[in-house]
């Protein structure tokens, strides 16, 4: 599944939305039965999938996920509003953001609220970041309104993820495998900045040469990213097969 394809299977999609949802909670990166993932179903980013509203990750299946069309206008009871407002109009301003993921993990928020907020390139997976962050510094409130979802789209520029200052974080990808490693690395990397951070001591940065070149490899590696999703759901398979359901 990616933005190269017109059309995206509906059947597969489903599957693959409910196993990154299920993927998430097991991770303890979900908060309640708020927070939302999508994936485009069309090119345009007019169609596409969402989880529903007040349910629980842990337990969502493919059934459960929510079909929109934002041609037609119609008002979906069973979806958050905050995520109708913000997905909908980040597919629809950023097509090639083929799938979009809203969390507000702890360790990322605690980056997103903390002056000014950034991911600095300690190590490895914060370098993944290097250059390629957008940031959000007008939180004003949660998004009830297509002119807000517009705006946070319209952060996004050229950057496929958006750390949203007093928040959260929202990533992008062309595939559900890329979207899950990255929001799963981006959480990662924020774990151990906010670990070293608690030492009160100077932070190791990476040359700007060698955070450059490291998030360059990553850029490299889609496969990787892919298999990680796709061993995940291995495990899915084995221990929680309903999410097929």
């Amino acid at each position: 599944m990616d933005a190269r394809v017109d059309i995206i299977d509906e059947t597969q999609a489903r599957i693959d939305l409910a196993a990154a949802l299920r993927m998430t909670a097991r991770a303890g990166m979900n908060e309640a039965v708020a927070n939302h993932y999508s994936i485009a179903l069309s090119a345009d980013g007019m169609r596409f999938l969402i989880n529903p509203k007040w349910m629980h990750w842990g337990r969502v299946k493919a059934s459960d996920m929510v079909l929109v069309d934002l041609n037609d206008g119609t008002v979906h009871d069973n979806v958050d509003t905050t995520a109708m407002k913000i997905h909908g109009q980040v597919h629809k301003l950023c097509p090639a953001a083929r799938v979009v993921m809203h969390l507000h993990p702890i360790m990322t928020t605690a980056l997103a609220s903390i002056d000014p907020p950034g991911m600095p390139a300690i190590d490895q997976n914060s370098a993944r970041y290097h250059n390629r962050l957008a940031v959000d510094l007008g939180y004003g409130g949660m998004a009830n309104s297509d002119a807000e979802g517009a705006r946070l789209a319209g952060l996004m520029g050229n950057k496929s993820r958006l750390l949203m200052g007093n928040h959260g974080v929202m990533i992008t990808a062309p595939t559900m495998g890329e979207a899950w490693d990255d929001i799963y690395t981006f959480d990662r990397a924020a774990q151990t900045v906010i670990a070293a951070m608690s030492t009160g001591r100077p932070l190791l940065t990476l040359s700007e040469a060698d955070a450059e070149q490291t998030a360059q490899d990553w850029e490299m590696i889609g496969d990787f990213c892919i298999a990680h999703f796709e061993e995940m759901k291995l495990i899915l398979d084995a221990e929680c097969p309903d999410y097929k359901d």
